[in-house]
């Protein structure tokens, strides 16, 4: 699958424009990352645990947009963007989203 944050593919012509392909999660913060957090946060600097939460939750996301890219059918997902919002107190839902396309390879 061939993903893009911009609206076309160097070397391919968008041959027709399936439709939204979309993956979210939502993750709830963990006891143990909050603690450190708390010290982390009287100290300065970055919150590591939290980093990495949002990373994973990042890539689930992608893969979950890929798999329903891949359910329609798609060669490719272009203007591919991702969104934040707080679900509940310390859950966040990450979403990833582009345009599912059907592109053909420019010789």
């Amino acid at each position: 699958m061939i993903i893009s944050t911009t609206n076309d593919l160097p070397g391919y012509e968008i041959i027709e424009v399936i439709d939204i392909a979309r993956g979210s999660t939502v993750r709830a913060r963990h006891l143990g990352r909050d603690i450190a957090a708390v010290f982390k946060s009287v100290v300065g600097g970055e919150i590591r645990e939290y980093t990495r939460l949002m990373a994973d939750a990042r890539e689930q996301a992608i893969d979950r947009m890929i798999a329903d890219a891949e359910g329609i059918e798609a060669d490719a997902i272009v203007n591919v963007r991702f969104t934040t919002s707080m679900v509940l107190q310390g859950s966040s839902e990450i979403l990833a989203y582009g345009t599912a396309v059907k592109v053909r390879k420019i010789s």
